[in-house]
């Protein structure tokens, strides 16, 4: 009752028009609003001015709060009576099973096994087994290797008599021998049991939950949870992820999440061929699984220690857990395989044209000689700088010159698990470096790419040494 006759002898002393309701301009005046009191000192004069300084004193010790804290307060009742006569109050709904399996992904213990569970049988067994040895024998060894191939270099052999034009066709490197047989018959299979396992995880609505499973162990190196988004997304395309890690919040955090992508986050392509190269050897695929996760984590922790900034903040949505739709997957995954089939199918086209060019002028022959000497170094073959070589115009590509030497029996095990993790570890492919110069500028992409190429050498020739270790135990071979 106090705060309303004081209300009402303000609004009898206010004179001027302010545009607000009278009633308005002795609340703010109540709460101390400074431009108002300015306003109102200035229109009313000095006299009306001292008398709504006296009622303001008479309301600031008739209690034991000041005017602010009493309009406040009145005005919280205010809208606690209303919000009362308007929301009706239910029981708590109880827990349903989707609730209970939604805690269970986000727990610290059964979100892990789970999560190594997807791995293991939606990727390691769906594309590194059935995709990666099944399909991919049925379409290179059958498909192209007795009735696609054949025709192709008979017909090449008749129209070109000249060997260094044919080879450009169907010789080693050839357009249709490597090209088109790594893109279709190798790769094809792999990639398409990949976007389907993906399309169906992504439609379920568990990557939210991911989000936030990692969010600590991605707090330590220097990144929220948020950027699980642009990790698992360059398990499809690097060079997409790049783009994506738009969405974090601080620069500090997109340089460190392009790094880590850069480095340790294999393509598509990429992973299944590598999966499927790997688990050939006993035990393999852990170890490389295990190395290359702990470049990621080392590596990400001491970027974090090395750039200035604040630790990452994480708000994310949850959205329900459902069950994925069977049209939703398939047409999330053929939109995906559109993508491959045209932008990078004539990427291996072209990169047999410049092979071919590189072999004929001698520049590939200058190149792979330089780059045999950090090889020689690891301890690999001379062989194996042509296959990282490949590498650098696709990750894919130099993945897939791997497992072509591994089944034909050229690689032995510990040398064909160390250059997966080289290959795993090199520099990116030209377009996620050109994305990066585009998103950072070619100062933070050359640094990357400088620290990259001799810290992936660096690491084969640990995991090498490793390997040798471990196969003297029996543990791997």
């Amino acid at each position: 009752m106090e705060l309303e006759k004081a209300i009402s002898r303000i609004v009898e002393l206010l004179q001027d028009d302010y545009g607000l309701s009278r009633r308005s301009i002795a609340l703010l005046l109540l709460q101390g609003d400074s431009e108002i009191w300015a306003l109102v000192r200035e229109r009313e004069g000095k006299e009306t001015s001292e008398a709504i300084e006296e009622i303001l004193k008479e309301i600031q010790s008739s209690g034991e709060r000041g005017a602010l804290y009493r309009v406040a307060l009145r005005r919280q009742r205010l809208s606690e009576y209303i919000a009362g006569r308007v929301i009706e109050r239910v029981k708590e709904k109880p827990s349903t099973l989707t609730d209970k399996l939604s805690e269970l992904l986000i727990h610290p213990f059964w979100g892990t096994m789970f999560l190594l569970t997807l791995l293991y049988f939606g990727f390691y067994q769906f594309v590194g087994i059935f995709a990666a040895g099944t399909l991919v024998e049925l379409l290179e060894d059958k498909v192209f290797g007795e009735y696609i191939l054949p025709p192709i270099e008979n017909f090449f052999n008749w129209l070109i008599p000249w060997v260094w034009l044919r080879d450009l066709f169907v010789g080693e490197y050839g357009i249709f021998t490597l090209g088109i047989r790594y893109a279709i018959a190798l790769l094809l299979p792999i990639v398409t049991a990949f976007f389907i396992a993906f399309s169906l995880v992504e439609d379920s609505g568990y990557f939210p939950r991911l989000a936030l499973l990692v969010d600590r162990l991605f707090k330590k190196i220097g990144l929220s949870g948020r950027a699980v988004i642009p990790m698992v997304l360059g398990f499809g395309c690097d060079t997409m992820a790049t783009l994506v890690t738009r969405i974090l919040e601080t620069r500090r955090e997109r340089i460190i999440a392009t790094l880590l992508l850069a480095l340790a986050v294999p393509c598509s392509a990429q992973l299944g061929v590598m999966m499927a190269t790997v688990s050939k050897v006993k035990g393999g695929i852990l170890v490389w699984a295990i190395f290359v996760f702990a470049v990621f984590l080392l590596v990400g922790y001491l970027t974090a220690r090395l750039l200035p900034g604040e630790q990452p903040k994480f708000f994310i949505e949850v959205v329900p857990l459902r069950m994925p739709r069977i049209d939703n997957v398939l047409v999330k995954t053929w939109t995906r395989l559109q993508w491959y089939l045209l932008e990078v199918t004539p990427l291996f086209v072209l990169a047999s044209v410049l092979i071919w060019l590189g072999r004929i002028t001698h520049i590939f022959d200058l190149v792979i000689a330089a780059l045999s000497y950090p090889v020689q170094w690891v301890g690999l073959p001379k062989d194996m700088a042509t296959v990282i070589l490949f590498g650098f115009f696709r990750r894919d590509y130099g993945a897939a010159g791997l497992l072509d030497m591994v089944e034909k029996g050229s690689i032995g095990g510990i040398d064909s698990v160390t250059t997966a993790i080289i290959l795993t570890l090199f520099v990116p492919c030209i377009a996620q470096f050109l994305i990066t110069v585009r998103e950072h500028g070619w100062r933070i992409a050359l640094v990357m790419a400088g620290f990259i190429f001799p810290f992936a050498f660096l690491c084969g020739f640990v995991a090498r040494h490793l390997l040798i270790l471990l196969s003297q135990l029996g543990l791997i071979g």
